[in-house]
């Protein structure tokens, strides 16, 4: 597994970025080559993502009062619906060969999952699944209080996956307000930040992401 912290960079930057390694990893594939496993970890600017099947009324503004508050668009190719990028957000994204883990895209989707659920653990934050949803919620049996913390959207093609998860650290969450997340109209969010009462160190966090990707899917392969 290849480790990359891109910093803050623009979403398209990125996304060309994530594009090229998938392919590599694709051309791997038809020479019978492994492909390498990359794990990039990055902030972004504001910035809105519609995934392949999202609605186009989960965007509550227009395109123009979206610039004036500086929030890039982008149509993108990952499942799910629509979700918020920004300052202050974890965005992971795995480009991994899951032959290579022996799994599926299910059990890939779950172990992202698990990833984060047991970082938020170490701060004391209890969060789950949520049945039909992917990503990791907070309070699910309270249908009033239920609030998502981070959301995954995922591409996958010959077993190889790219785009990801966005883990709300110490996001701005008023941002949120433009859509409806992930298409939901009944659930909020949240973020570390205002479950906690304070800042939360982001090295902290990716160090910690990192040692959990290693042990969930490094340690399972060996």
């Amino acid at each position: 597994m290849i480790y990359e912290d891109l910093k803050t960079i623009e979403y398209g930057r990125a996304w060309d970025y994530q594009q090229q390694l998938f392919a590599e990893a694709l051309a791997c594939k038809d020479k019978g080559i492994r492909p390498e496993n990359h794990l990039l970890f990055c902030e972004h600017p504001h910035t809105i993502t519609i995934g392949k099947h999202g609605k186009q009324e989960n965007l509550l503004f227009q395109e123009t009062y979206l610039k004036e508050k500086g929030v890039s668009l982008f149509q993108i190719d990952r499942g799910g619906d629509i979700t918020y990028h920004g300052p202050g957000q974890l965005v992971g994204y795995p480009i991994f060969d899951l032959e290579f883990y022996s799994i599926g895209l299910r059990q890939y989707i779950f172990n992202v999952e698990e990833i984060i659920i047991r970082l938020l653990r170490t701060y004391d934050i209890r969060s789950e699944r949520l049945d039909g949803a992917a990503g990791v919620w907070l309070d699910t049996t309270t249908p009033s209080k239920t609030r998502k913390i981070a959301a995954i959207g995922v591409r996958s093609s010959r077993f190889v996956t790219m785009h990801g998860f966005a883990l709300n650290v110490n996001t701005d969450l008023s941002f949120f307000s433009l859509i409806n997340p992930c298409g939901f109209i009944d659930k909020g969010v949240t973020s570390m930040e205002k479950e906690l009462g304070y800042k939360v160190d982001m090295e902290e966090v990716k160090e910690k992401a990192k040692n959990l990707f290693e042990a969930i899917f490094i340690e399972k392969v060996v």
